[in-house]
């Protein structure tokens, strides 16, 4: 945990931030706070700027509403150099994600907080990155999104285990 801050922040990122990256944000920010971790914040990015400051895909809306979880007030964004330094967790949601983030990174400390988000799927999680993605459901339909929401679903109680291992303090809470 950085100890400039009392949170712990994990960042989900994908390429456009309107469909992976916000869903596993909004569903991680959901479990986050059901399992009443304090100090736990969850945001997303893209990649690229290709889609910033738009809603999150109806699509994508549409599979959370169903779950109960709003995205109303998503807005997407580019990532941002400074938040290797500022998020204590950043996940990459398909493998490309993976390999710009790595590139990207200042230094070795940033380098250990990147993680592909399915490597905390017990299904996937000692398998090579290239084995733990999540394709991008927007060519796709209704069913791409639905397999989305599945592959996130099943990685969220091993990131939910990760955070209360780092954060003792949490890891009676629940």
């Amino acid at each position: 945990m950085n100890s400039s801050s009392s949170q712990y922040r994990i960042i989900a990122v994908c390429t456009g931030n309107i469909c992976r990256s916000p869903m596993a944000e909004l569903m991680l920010a959901e479990a986050v706070a059901a399992a009443r971790l304090p100090g736990v914040t969850v945001d997303s990015a893209g990649i690229t700027d290709y889609e910033a400051g738009r809603p999150i895909d109806p699509r994508a809306a549409r599979i959370l509403a169903a779950h109960n979880i709003s995205s109303a007030s998503h807005v997407a964004r580019e990532w941002r150099h400074e938040w290797f330094r500022t998020r204590e967790l950043i996940l990459a949601l398909d493998v490309d994600h993976y390999g710009w983030l790595r590139q990207a990174a200042p230094d070795e400390a940033a380098l250990g907080n990147i993680r592909m988000l399915r490597s905390f799927d017990p299904a996937v999680a000692g398998r090579d990155p290239l084995d733990q993605g999540i394709e991008d459901p927007w060519y796709g339909g209704h069913a791409d999104f639905e397999s989305t929401w599945d592959l996130i679903h099943a990685a969220v109680p091993g990131i939910l285990a990760h955070v209360r291992s780092v954060l003792p303090q949490a890891a009676g809470t629940l």
